[in-house]
Formats: C-alpha cells, sequence, structure tokens
C-alpha cells in the first residue's frame, strides 16, 4: 500500500508522495515499471509524471521527478509548483516562502494563497537552429514559431523533432508557439511523456525567454502565454 495525493498546475497532473522516510526506495521496492503503471490512464492512477518529496540538509526539501514512462527526468516547472503546494499541506515549512532542491539544483518559491510563484534557474545560452531555438530552463526545449498552430500535428511534428539525429539519444521537449497580439500561444511535446500536454512550466519559461529575443513578448520584461485553454503570465527577471 501506498499512499499518494493527486495535484495539478496549469493542467499537468502528478502523483505526489511524501517520502521522508525513505520509504520508497528505486530499485528496492518500486521500480520505473511501477512508476510508469500508477502513471498509465488507463490502469493506473494516471498521470503526467510522478514526485517524491523528500529530506534535504540544505533546503526545506527535496524534490525527485518521475515522466509517466517511469525514468528520473530533469525539473519540471509545474511540478516544482504543485510539489510547494504539497510542502505546505503537509507543514514541511512555515510561512509563504520555501527553498527546495531539485536535480537541476536550488529553487525558491512563494505562495499566495493557491498561486505559487516559482523561481527558475538562469539560463546561460540559447542556441538558434536554422529559424527555430534550442534552450536549457531546467529541461531541453525545442522552441518553433509556428501559424495556427491548433491545426498542427502536434505529436507527429514533435516527435520527428525529438528523435532527429541532433536530440534522439537525450531527447528534447518541443515547443510549438503562435505569436498573437496581446499573447503567445503554446502548444507543447514533452518527452517522457512522449505526446502533448496541456502545459508545461519549464516550456513556457523557454518561450517567454526566446519571445524576448526576437522583440516578441506581450508586455514589458513578460509575456501572457496560452496554453491550450489555460492562461499563464512568464515574468523575466530585471538586469
Amino acid at each position: 500500500m501506498m499512499e499518494f495525493y493527486k495535484y495539478q498546475g496549469a493542467g499537468n497532473d502528478f502523483v505526489m508522495v511524501d517520502n521522508r522516510n525513505g520509504e520508497l526506495e528505486l530499485g528496492k521496492n518500486i521500480d520505473n515499471a511501477d512508476i510508469k503503471r500508477i502513471c498509465n490512464r488507463n490502469f493506473g492512477v494516471g498521470a503526467d509524471g510522478l514526485i517524491l518529496l523528500e529530506n534535504d540538509t540544505e533546503s526545506d526539501f527535496k524534490m525527485v521527478y518521475f515522466n509517466s514512462d517511469g525514468n528520473e527526468s530533469t525539473m519540471c516547472g509545474n511540478g516544482g509548483r504543485c510539489i510547494v503546494a504539497f510542502a505546505k499541506f503537509l507543514t514541511v515549512f512555515e510561512g509563504e516562502v520555501c527553498v527546495f532542491r531539485a536535480i537541476d539544483g536550488i529553487h525558491r518559491a512563494k505562495l499566495n494563497g493557491d498561486w505559487v510563484e516559482l523561481q527558475m534557474i538562469d539560463v546561460t545560452e540559447i542556441e538558434q537552429i536554422g529559424n527555430d531555438y534550442f534552450l536549457d530552463t531546467g529541461s531541453p526545449h525545442y522552441v518553433s514559431f509556428r501559424e495556427q498552430v491548433k491545426s498542427l500535428d502536434l505529436v507527429s511534428e514533435g516527435l520527428a523533432i525529438r528523435n532527429n539525429n541532433r536530440f534522439k539519444i537525450e531527447g528534447t521537449n518541443v515547443n510549438f508557439v503562435e505569436i498573437h497580439q496581446e499573447y503567445l500561444e503554446v502548444r507543447t511535446y514533452e518527452r517522457g511523456v512522449e505526446s502533448e500536454t496541456l502545459a508545461c512550466g519549464t516550456g513556457v519559461t523557454a518561450v517567454a525567454l526566446v519571445a524576448e529575443l526576437k522583440g516578441k513578448n506581450t508586455n514589458a520584461n513578460a509575456s501572457r502565454i496560452k496554453a491550450l485553454r489555460w492562461r499563464i503570465r512568464s515574468v523575466l527577471p530585471k538586469e
């Protein structure tokens, strides 16, 4: 028996487990196949990923994230927001501000009611590939600006980029972006899920950074982003 909770952030949904007692140990009493079964939407709980909340000696807690394919993965932005809300529910920290460790390093977060603000890692390089861009915001993202993203065959086009010669071994998330006057519309193909997800926190961060580079942000130092039926405001740090 395993006690779990279910959280969602902007449509990204996760199975959340309090593992501060270290009871779950990968390779001992849970393995990648178990996690894949748990995340299966037909025969399991159903989720984009599974997240363990664990103790950390240098921060309030540690986040361990697994994609729905069962493999431990890189940073998940919406998962990071969910684990902050989960940690608050468990009274892991006091007040409205916390610090936690993820696979890409230390993150700071702030709660305002049900709203969680999350600080992402610094991005040191944005690579241009033809008319597209590639960068790492805690997870790798390929950003491609398109027209009429609603009608895009996202899975086939995302899969083709994710499995091309450049990205085949490690994989990459793929964000397709359409520029509107008041917002950027984004659809995301996520590696590890190997399909479209309703939203992606590290992905919209990547999109906002590339939009700033191209001078296409919808507001000064910020972008309003529509990910399917969700609207998100990504704020860039001021220099």
